[in-house]
């Protein structure tokens, strides 16, 4: 991915951020087409699955679906637009991929050279969009199985790693595998790859736990993508899977046009977390 591409910008706050988080799909929607909130939609809609995006044009759609089928794991499909159409149907009886994600990087030759709030004059007769699930999806159920998430209660942008973790190619489209970060205790690592394999749309279980040089991360205090989580005493970082992967892939083809979500924020649908 281009050096240019490193955090979210900081998402506009209005009193309590925390408590006033929007609790379904139709809210949390509302409030990102408002302008109001080009930040991370972590705690949005419990219950409900977030995606990534990833928009191309439709000569290149085939092969980026190849690359999805070929590796679930980091890039488990939702939902495709049909070509032009930028109504989700199938994600939600609204859902408008123009103006349903808080920030959107815009992508030309591999070089990240705006971030804008909606992308009305950039969607074409030719454009596809391609959602896939978001780690988002599972985090209320680990909330409510009794695993804090630092993220949430600090009100962070997950942390996010390039790794070493090889993805199969398909077409102009491979490399590495990026994943998500959330400290925890031994124990409830454990418990949540068990309450996370349920979850196979949001990524599913970890790929790995423990050291971040095994998994070719040789700075762990500095994520390149979202906000620091340094390990207290007694926590392991625990990496999963992230969709952010599909992001760097498309990047690093250096197609002439790719949209995507700004890492952290993303398109929050009417599914339900546990379905698929």
């Amino acid at each position: 991915m281009s050096a240019k591409v490193h955090r979210l910008k900081p998402a506009a706050r209005e009193g309590n951020y925390l408590d006033g988080r929007p609790k379904t799909p139709a809210d949390a929607r509302a409030l990102v087409r408002s302008g109001k909130h080009p930040g991370h939609t972590t705690g949005f809609a419990p219950g409900y699955m977030q995606g990534n995006l990833v928009i191309l044009p439709a000569e290149n759609a085939l092969d980026f679906f190849r690359y999805c089928q070929r590796n679930p794991k980091p890039c488990p499909l939702v939902g495709v637009s049909e070509t032009g159409d930028p109504m989700m149907r199938t994600l939600g009886k609204d859902v408008d991929i123009r103006t349903d994600i808080g920030s959107y990087n815009i992508f030309r030759d591999g070089e990240l050279i705006d971030q804008v709030s909606d992308i009305k004059d950039l969607w074409g007769p030719d454009s596809v969009a391609f959602i896939l699930g978001c780690s988002f999806t599972f985090e209320q159920a680990l909330i409510d199985g009794g695993i804090p998430l630092r993220h949430w209660s600090e009100d962070l942008t997950v942390s996010m790693y390039h790794t070493n973790l090889e993805t199969v190619p398909a077409g102009p489209f491979g490399g590495g595998m990026v994943v998500s970060m959330r400290p925890m205790t031994s124990d409830n690592a454990i418990k949540a790859s068990a309450i996370c394999a349920r979850y196979p749309n949001g990524h599913g279980a970890p790929v790995h736990l423990g050291d971040p040089a095994e998994i070719g991360i040789d700075d762990f205090d500095n994520p390149p993508l979202g906000d620091p989580q340094p390990l207290r005493a007694g926590e392991i970082p625990v990496f999963w899977a992230c969709g952010v992967t599909p992001q760097r892939t498309v990047v690093d083809a250096k197609l002439p046009l790719v949209i995507t979500h700004t890492p952290g924020s993303m398109l929050v649908t009417d599914i339900p977390a546990n379905q698929g």
